[in-house]
């Protein structure tokens, strides 16, 4: 009986030594496993976040590359000028002188354009902006005071600073013509040409000259043609001469019905 009870109580005590470890192992391994998933966790957060950062950095270098790409290419021109990039003035200091450019519109929707100078106290355009329809094109008149020259110089060599700028900016096809359409889209607006002024002895010819007086001339007559009044279309002319009223011919057919009415009723 005593080996008995020694045994037991022996083979207790081994029971429960070998069951501790077993115990104790398995929240060894269930903890490292958690730590082991939340450091592999952290990881893939860490990744993710590198990622986001990585497309981020890659976006905005895009934007930076486009942006960069899109300045470096010519500007899209939507005015046809002529003369491409002078304005020639006849050089007659002390007088104001004209000079001329023809305006096309080569793009395919309306455009308006504009008119700036350096000196708008000693230059003014007419017209000094409008809108233009596809295909349509005017000749605008330059206006410009000649200072006499300065320190002996001659006067043909005289130069001006002044210059001129056309700016564009599309529209759309019910938009009336107002100058703050340009402020109002700034970002929209686009810089045609810098005109630069050029002198021309008015006594000597030259092709520039010849093509300057053609181009005020026709300035001139689209002016004048614009400052008539609409003619009156008249009367209607209907057959061999026969002139007849509109109101008359109403009240006539009014006339007709009333006794065409009358007869059926009687």
């Amino acid at each position: 009986m005593g080996i008995d009870e020694e045994k037991s109580e022996g083979e207790g005590k081994v029971w429960r030594l070998c069951k501790m470890p077993f115990w104790q192992t398995g929240n060894g391994s269930s903890s490292s496993s958690s730590s082991s998933s939340s450091i592999g966790n952290n990881n893939v957060y860490q990744q993710s976040q590198s990622n986001q950062l990585g497309e981020r950095s890659t976006v905005t270098s895009s934007n930076a590359v486009s942006s960069m790409a899109k300045s470096l290419l010519p500007t899209r021109r939507r005015l046809k000028l002529d003369p491409a990039n002078k304005l020639y003035f006849p050089y007659e200091p002390g007088k104001q002188v004209r000079s001329a450019i023809g305006i096309k519109n080569t793009s395919k929707s309306n455009v308006a354009f504009k008119f700036q100078t350096t000196a708008p106290k000693s230059c003014y355009m007419r017209p000094p902006g409008g809108i233009l329809a596809p295909g349509e094109s005017l000749i605008a008149t330059v206006f410009k005071f000649v200072e006499p020259p300065e320190n002996n110089e001659k006067p043909i060599d005289q130069k001006s600073r002044v210059k001129f700028k056309i700016m564009s900016l599309k529209v759309k096809g019910e938009t009336d013509y107002v100058p703050e359409l340009f402020d109002e889209q700034k970002d929209q607006v686009a810089v045609e040409q810098i005109l630069r002024v050029v002198f021309l002895d008015p006594e000597r010819s030259c092709p520039p000259l010849e093509k300057l007086k053609r181009q005020l001339a026709e300035a001139e007559a689209a002016l004048e043609a614009r400052k008539k009044p609409p003619e009156d279309a008249g009367p209607r002319i209907v057959g061999e001469g026969l002139v007849i009223d509109e109101w008359k011919e109403r009240r006539e057919r009014y006339l007709a019905r009333q006794q065409v009415e009358g007869v059926d009723s009687a």
